[in-house]
């Protein structure tokens, strides 16, 4: 069956469009039928971003959920990784995390987790999505049996101790001054204080939320605010968050931009070292870096490619039982730690290889020289224009020019209706060649459909 509501990472869209009060409930009675097992009271914790329609999706959600007979634990504002460790360490059913991520305030979206704290399989989304296509006869509770809501008391402080325990004891963070973006988002109150608390100067920003300004010119995909900052407090590192704090950015004390693939190099590099990496090798998609790839090669370890989506990787990492694993966008999983991409966390991990080497992240950060890359976009209506004859020959050419020199990839958007073409290799001028040649073929295809 085709995914009308699930994405690569849960279900998003327009506020009060495509994420209607109506769905955030039926979403709820759906999960909470499939996840009441056994006869404990079940219970659902539910998270949520800063943005205005948060609240309409939760106390939606709250109504799906108790309607069904399961209690909704509401921890407010609190990081997507946040939701994940608190859904296992509370033994709750279901975690719910309500956020749209690094989009505009406008959209929102509902990520789901397991009782064991990891987001769900396809096969257990797919059982939602049949339940929701047949709009599903539901057998409500009888009065007596209905669930309760309440805020749960402490929740911040138990994620803020959890994250400064992921250090070793002994290893403080001051005589660091670090700047730290929040977005405006879910994390604008545990970051800066688990930072402070580690002994770090803290010096704060997009952390006044109103309900519209989450990711608006600040957080992880809009760094200029971050970089402005290291460079006007004179800071040995920034940290930008995204909207829910499952991502990070790193800004070094020289103003330029660190992405996840040099942050995943750094951090196996040391994790090697340390001998604390479970495989020789780490996870992630075929966006990253092919610079990535020949920097683990060159000193002694693999990279295992999955399809775009941290859930993707976290589902190769627990199959073949590697630690370390992630984005180049910024989503890192170290899944000693927790059940999903964490930035508090992997800022932390980056903080101690800071601290034990005793150089400026600049040099902890800089690992490898990146490849040329080339991303494009093209917009389609309709048809399936990875299909067309002329596209598939152009793709096909395409890698041919580039042989071992380079990468091509190709992919559908999960989110939005755009072919995502991006070509990366040793010759920049080939590559941009490459990328149009494809692109052309593709909107051709697309204007004749």
């Amino acid at each position: 069956m085709a995914r009308k509501y699930f994405g690569t990472d849960g279900i998003r869209g327009l506020a009060n469009a495509a994420i209607t009060p109506e769905l955030a409930m039926k979403v709820a009675q759906a999960t909470g039928v499939v996840f009441q097992r056994g006869d404990h009271r079940h219970r659902a914790v539910i998270g949520k971003d800063t943005r205005l329609s948060s609240y309409m999706i939760e106390y939606a959600m709250v109504a799906g959920f108790t309607s069904v007979g399961m209690d909704a634990l509401l921890l407010g504002p609190m990081p997507t990784p946040a939701v994940a460790m608190l859904t296992h360490s509370m033994r709750a059913d279901i975690g719910v995390m309500i956020s749209a991520s690094h989009n505009p305030y406008e959209d929102n979206g509902i990520k789901l987790f397991g009782p064991d704290g990891y987001k769900l399989s396809d096969e257990v989304e797919a059982k939602i999505e049949t339940m929701l296509a047949k709009d599903f006869a539901l057998k409500l509770s009888k009065p007596a049996d209905l669930g309760r809501a309440m805020r749960v008391e402490g929740d911040r402080a138990r994620y803020i101790e959890f994250a400064k325990r992921t250090l070793l004891r002994n290893l403080s963070l001051e005589g660091l001054r670090i700047v730290v973006d929040c977005a405006n988002g879910a994390a604008y109150k545990v970051a800066p204080e688990a930072l402070w608390e580690l002994g770090a100067e803290v010096i704060a920003i997009g952390v006044e939320p109103d309900g519209f300004n989450i990711n608006r010119d600040v957080g992880s995909t809009a760094p200029q605010a971050l970089i402005k900052k290291v460079w006007e407090v004179r800071a040995d590192v920034g940290v930008a968050l995204d909207g829910d704090a499952d991502r990070v950015i790193i800004v070094d004390e020289m103003g330029k931009v660190v992405d996840g693939d040099q942050l995943m190099a750094a951090v196996a590099q040391s994790w090697k070292d340390d001998g604390r990496l479970a495989q020789p090798g780490i996870v992630a998609t075929v966006m990253s870096n092919l610079g990535l790839e020949r920097y683990l090669d060159g000193i002694g370890l693999s990279l295992a490619r999955t399809p775009v989506g941290d859930r993707y990787v976290l589902e190769h990492m627990r199959r073949h039982g590697y630690n370390l694993g992630g984005e180049q966008s910024g989503h890192i999983i170290l899944s000693d730690y927790n059940t999903t991409g964490d930035g508090l966390v992997a800022a932390l991990q980056l903080m101690a290889i800071v601290k034990r080497e005793g150089k400026p992240v600049s040099q902890v950060c800089h690992r490898f020289e990146p490849l040329p890359q080339v991303l494009k976009n093209v917009k389609f209506k309709t048809g399936k224009p990875l299909e067309e004859e002329s596209v598939i020959h152009a793709i096909e050419a395409g890698r041919e020019k580039l042989g071992n020199s380079g990468r091509l990839v190709i992919r559908a958007s999960g989110t939005e209706p755009v072919i995502r073409v991006m070509g990366e290799g040793d010759n920049l001028d080939l590559v941009e060649r490459v990328v149009d040649d494809v692109c052309d073929a593709l909107t051709a295809s697309a204007q004749a459909a």
